[in-house]
């Protein structure tokens, strides 16, 4: 596939995931209390997304596991490219121990410095 393809189909997946704002931890809908996040780890900036200058936010429904550990984790939206950073990053944070399993929705944003 050609170079100007694979940019052009990266830019295209980008536009989708600027717009979105938001919170880093926000409320699954029905869900009463969200579980607060005791640890995180911030994501390492993608090669290919620096170099195309990507930015934007990933947005992942993690299911945190009673004693607080990312048990897995779903993209809900963003762009291919960072969603597997995000994804990493969020596989080694910590929430306070609850009572039960609960699904957090996370929201990363990522910006090139």
């Amino acid at each position: 596939m050609p170079r100007w393809t694979i940019v052009a189909l990266l830019t295209a997946c980008s536009f989708g995931t600027i717009a979105a704002q938001g919170q880093a931890n926000t409320q699954e809908k029905g869900q009463e209390n969200a579980r607060t996040i005791a640890s995180r780890v911030n994501p390492s900036y993608p090669p290919l997304a620096r170099r195309l200058n990507l930015q934007g936010v990933v947005r992942l429904r993690v299911v945190v596991t009673p004693e607080g550990s990312a048990q897995s984790s779903e993209v809900l939206g963003g762009n291919p490219v960072l969603a597997a950073a995000a994804q990493d990053a969020v596989s080694h944070w910590k929430w306070v121990p609850g009572p039960k399993e609960t699904k957090e929705i996370v929201e990363l944003k990522f910006a090139p410095h």
